[in-house]
């Protein structure tokens, strides 16, 4: 299924749909606000000077433009018996620009350009709104991808560090005594925990019992990186055929090392800032 986003225009919210990784704005959408409704859209699109300018947009952006139909559509145009809608636009001129969706949340979507152009039809003012909320929804969309890019890259240079790094004289968390080890515990998750707390989930909670949310909400970032990598080796002991009580302690060994080579870590502070 496309992913969609909303905007809000004038009091009114639209869809911004991903059609073919472009976006696409719900003219359907953008019509609600005024009077004759989703009714505008076949008006507009029987408009010459609307044809021409969906004409000019797909000869620009679609290799496969029915230009000589299109042709044929101009001088129909010019009657006053000619009807057109969307579906036919679409089906005679093999257009891309626009696409017609049904279901409860379908509609008539278009290429931002072109529904720029239907908001202008619309109202100047309706397309001046129109425009600045699609720019600051794209402006969040590129700041969060460029959050989730220096997250990952600075990630990528923690784990690197947690190989190289020499062993510190403090160690986090302590080793685990052999009756800890031995000790069988009801889940996965409390095996890590074990490792790298040196308690369970329910241990934790009885110790804080006015705290929000559990132990891992509460773990620093360092202990959650530690964590997230445990997982993945425990997966890989569990294949192995290594009893829990022979896990828990690489585990444990292997939680005190990382969690050594992180104590100073300069990557890993500029995300605690």
């Amino acid at each position: 299924m496309a992913k969609s986003k909303k905007i809000e225009v004038k009091g009114t919210e639209i869809t911004v749909l991903a059609h073919n990784q472009t976006d696409f704005i719900s003219l359907t959408d953008m019509t609600a606000g005024f009077k004759e409704g989703s009714g505008l859209i076949g008006k507009w699109i029987t408009n010459k000077n609307t044809l021409e300018y969906l004409g000019t947009w797909e000869k620009i952006n679609n290799t496969g433009f029915n230009y000589p139909e299109f042709g044929v559509i101009e001088q129909e145009s010019g009657v006053n018996r000619f009807i057109m809608s969307v579906g036919q636009w679409i089906e005679r001129t093999n257009a891309r620009g626009m696409v017609v969706k049904a279901g409860r949340y379908g509609g008539t979507f278009a290429h931002k350009d072109i529904a720029f152009h239907f908001a202008m039809w619309l109202s100047p003012e309706f397309q001046i709104y129109l425009i600045n909320e699609f720019q600051r929804l794209k402006e969040e969309e590129s700041n969060r991808h460029k959050l989730e890019w220096n997250l990952q890259r600075t990630l990528a240079k923690v784990n690197y560090s947690i190989h190289t790094d020499a062993i510190k004289e403090k160690l986090i968390p302590e080793r685990l005594s052999k009756k800890q080890i031995t000790y069988v515990y009801a889940s996965e998750a409390d095996l890590l925990n074990m490792a790298l707390f040196g308690k369970t989930a329910a241990e934790w909670r009885n110790e804080n019992a006015e705290a929000n949310g559990n132990m891992r909400d509460a773990a620093t970032l360092e202990q959650l990186v530690v964590l997230s990598n445990l997982e993945s080796i425990n997966a890989i002991f569990i294949r192995q055929g290594l009893s829990q009580a022979d896990r828990l302690k690489q585990l444990n060994e292997i939680a005190i090392t990382q969690m050594i080579s992180l104590v100073d870590n300069k990557n890993l502070k500029k995300l605690n800032k």
